[in-house]
């Protein structure tokens, strides 16, 4: 499988931070005064707070902000720090890449003195987006393997709250479910290469599926099926916020 090495190297572009969704992260650490981001990439939604971030791949730490916290190139299996390094620690949208759940969380709890926040999805909801179910079957498939069921994950943290986070229409973090009202989008290679399932699956396998999305948006066809979505402000696409406090 791709590494984020070779698929992330338009993620500063691509995965701007959204505001609304950083105002939950961050209201989730609770005013935590240190905070370490674990799976970091890019530094998206990282708080003022962070002391450290936490990234295995060398090309996502170098298209970090200046000024961004400082870079540990290390994974969440292994990371290389003292038990209770940090008040709190937040890994997002990343734990389904991890080779090792159980020793990733493990790390997790042994370096958090007081909280842990993990943005994650529930692929029992996320697999009815439309653009899985109706065209990208395949990536769907792709991700039944990789997706870590939220319950298991809550009860390997020791018991987390579960919170929804809805993806508003005009998200600017473009991850997999952010253009659900604007579809034409995930015709632009640009954007399908900065959302690591689609990236990882490749343009071969993908085609058909694009092949058909162009097609039912140049005859008005997707418009007329999803009319439901047009007046919607976010929409539930299984993104998932636990919180674990220790």
């Amino acid at each position: 499988m791709a590494t984020y090495n070779s698929i992330g190297t338009t993620y500063a572009g691509t995965r701007r931070p959204d505001p609304r969704i950083a105002d939950r992260i961050h209201q989730a650490l609770g005013g935590s005064a240190t905070v370490i981001n674990v799976g970091a990439g890019t530094g998206s939604y990282e708080p003022s707070q962070t002391v450290l971030a936490v990234e295995p791949s060398s090309v996502m730490i170098s298209q970090r902000p200046p000024g961004s916290a400082p870079a540990l190139e290390a994974s969440a299996e292994a990371i290389p720090l003292a038990d209770g390094s940090a008040e709190a620690v937040m890994a997002l949208l990343t734990v389904h890449h991890w080779s090792d759940l159980e020793a990733g969380i493990g790390e997790l709890l042994r370096i958090a003195r007081r909280r842990i926040v993990v943005l994650t999805f529930d692929q029992d909801v996320s697999r009815g987006f439309w653009l899985l179910d109706e065209y990208l079957p395949e990536a769907a498939a792709v991700e039944d393997t990789r997706a870590v069921p939220v319950e298991r994950l809550a009860a390997l943290l020791g018991g987390a709250r579960i919170e929804n986070v809805p993806v508003p229409h005009d998200c600017t973090d473009g991850f997999l479910a952010a253009f659900w009202r604007r579809p034409e989008a995930y015709l632009d290679p640009e954007v399908r290469a900065g959302i690591s399932l689609l990236a990882q699956a490749g343009d071969e396998i993908l085609q058909p599926g694009l092949a058909r999305l162009s097609d039912d948006l140049d005859s008005g066809r997707w418009h007329r099926r999803h009319a439901d979505l047009l007046d919607r402000e976010a929409l539930d696409a299984g993104y998932r916020l636990l919180v674990a406090d220790l």
